[in-house]
């Protein structure tokens, strides 16, 4: 037996009682053991999942998810229900999501919901269950310029290493965190701490990261990232040579000469193919860097937290100088960053020296233009998970018709509602928003897992094709008569999960 399930088996977990206000679900999720393993006496094994608590009347599991109640081991949260535009409990606006619903471990038997219904007169079946899944991380979009590691460079949480940095995306970097290799592969601590923190930030939470040689970060679905203690503002418009395509009609005969900083590609006004378009003359300004095509220029300067997602505070120090038969005194110069969060304007003296200036009106409201054509900066999380053959055999005996069916868009695949991407390839690997799910969709095991849920909706008569466990569909007023349910509202954005219109996309 491994070290991590030694820990945790066949003792009493939960300090904290059962608060008895707490609304319990029962009925399908309600377990009782056929093991031959025996709980002791007033006592519940419970199968939920590999770490077999032994758990005491009245306390939970290690997972605070089950418990004892009255010696019947009891799903303790209430199972979620969407509630869809006409926001009232009937057949035709509800959709039965897998949060609170329960799980298939040890998988030999269905799933804890098999709902049927008949929406736009079709009859209908959602699947309904909580996967446990080790293979899953979290893809963490953090929107900014500014310079938050190497990539590849190791991302920690309370000291442990829970994933790392991956390529950055247009104006945004980007985390990779968690997965099975953290989740199992290394220490005892390093998995529980990668297990709490994936939680968190599946359950929309703020978590502390570090990146070893790079910044400390926060990061929370649906705010922005705070960088270093800061807080950021916007993400870019565009990379430096894409703002001088933008803009350059705009600073046209305002001024002569546009350098805008990007640790990506910076942008020359004069040598920009849209400065000549509009007969902007060359102004003999010589930028450090590696000049890539005309008026586009690579490293400039070091990745950074200053102008443009650089390392310089000083703007002109990425000016190696004017070409004396070519430039003239009066130039006058606007350096700005993607963002317009950095501008300076200055004037060429007899020496061909650029000397501040006041930025003048018309030129400031370009740069204010800027800014306002940036996006709100955000922290987006993103749950990956691949669904294995365990989780599918609680929707049918042949699971491999279950991945099948999902390819040939026969299969609504869904996760406390919010709509799922499916990556091409084979198995059933899903990419979802944390931020278009329920509050509190994430739970753990201490094997350790992700707990996440997922549905799968589908005509009734797909569902049987595929070998599904037709005989334990329930009508949809079963689950909508229980006590122990939790109603929330439909995400906005979010397109009704359920009907023949989500199969039909």
């Amino acid at each position: 037996m491994n070290e991590q399930s030694t820990e945790h088996t066949r003792v009493d977990h939960g300090p904290d009682n059962i608060d008895p206000a707490m609304p319990l679900t029962a009925g399908p999720t309600v377990l009782r053991s056929t093991s031959p393993q025996r709980a002791a006496a007033n006592k519940v094994l419970c199968e939920a999942c590999p770490v077999l608590c032994q758990i005491t009347e009245g306390r939970t599991g290690a997972c605070d998810r089950w418990g004892n109640v009255d010696g019947v081991l009891t799903r303790v949260d209430p199972i979620v229900l969407v509630l869809g535009p006409h926001n009232i409990a009937e057949e035709k606006s509800v959709f039965v999501t897998g949060v609170g619903a329960g799980t298939t471990y040890p998988d030999y038997k269905p799933a804890p919901f098999i709902v049927g219904s008949q929406p736009d007169g079709v009859d209908m079946v959602t699947v309904v269950t909580e996967g446990i899944f080790s293979y899953c991380s979290f893809k963490v979009k953090i929107d900014t310029d500014r310079f938050v590691g190497p990539e590849q460079g190791n991302v920690r949480h309370k000291g442990e290493i829970v994933g790392h940095v991956t390529t950055a995306e247009y104006g945004s970097q980007m985390l990779s965190i968690g997965g099975v290799h953290h989740l199992t592969g290394g220490s005892r601590k390093e998995g529980r701490v990668t297990c709490e923190l994936m939680a968190d930030l599946g359950n929309k939470q703020a978590a502390e990261l570090a990146i070893d040689g790079g910044a400390s970060l926060i990061v929370q679905a649906g705010y922005a990232p705070i960088v270093n203690g800061v807080p950021e503002n916007r993400m870019r418009v565009g990379c430096g040579s894409a703002t001088i395509g933008i803009f350059a009609q705009q600073w046209f005969g305002l001024v002569d000469e546009v350098v805008v900083v990007d640790d990506h590609i910076t942008g020359v006004l004069s040598e920009h193919q849209a400065g000549r378009c509009l007969g902007i003359k060359p102004t003999g300004i010589e930028l450090k860097g590696r000049r890539s095509t005309p008026g586009r220029y690579f490293k400039v300067a070091n990745p950074g937290t200053g102008w443009g997602g650089t390392d310089i505070i000083e703007p002109l120090s990425i000016i190696a100088g004017f070409d004396q038969s070519v430039s003239w005194p009066g130039l006058r110069l606007l350096m700005v960053s993607t963002t317009g969060e950095h501008s300076a304007y200055f004037v060429l003296d007899e020496f061909l020296r650029p000397q501040a200036a006041p930025v003048p009106a018309a030129v400031r409201a370009v740069v204010d233009r800027i800014a306002e054509n940036c996006e709100p900066a955000l922290s987006t999380v993103l749950f990956v998970g691949g669904a294995g053959g365990s989780l599918r055999a609680g929707v049918t005996e042949s699971p491999v018709r279950l991945t099948r069916a999902i390819k040939e868009a026969l299969v609504n695949v869904t996760c406390g509602g919010a709509p799922a991407y499916i990556w091409p390839g084979g198995g059933i690997t899903l990419m979802v928003d944390v931020a278009r799910m329920p509050d509190r969709s994430f739970g753990t095991v201490p094997t350790p897992a992700i707990v996440a849920p997922i549905e799968f909706t589908m005509r009734l008569s797909d569902y049987a094709a595929l070998g599904g466990h037709v005989a334990n569909v329930v009508p949809l007023t079963r689950v909508l008569d229980r006590n122990s349910k939790r109603l929330v509202q439909q995400h906005a954005g979010n397109p009704w999960p359920i009907g023949a219109k989500a199969l039909l996309g």
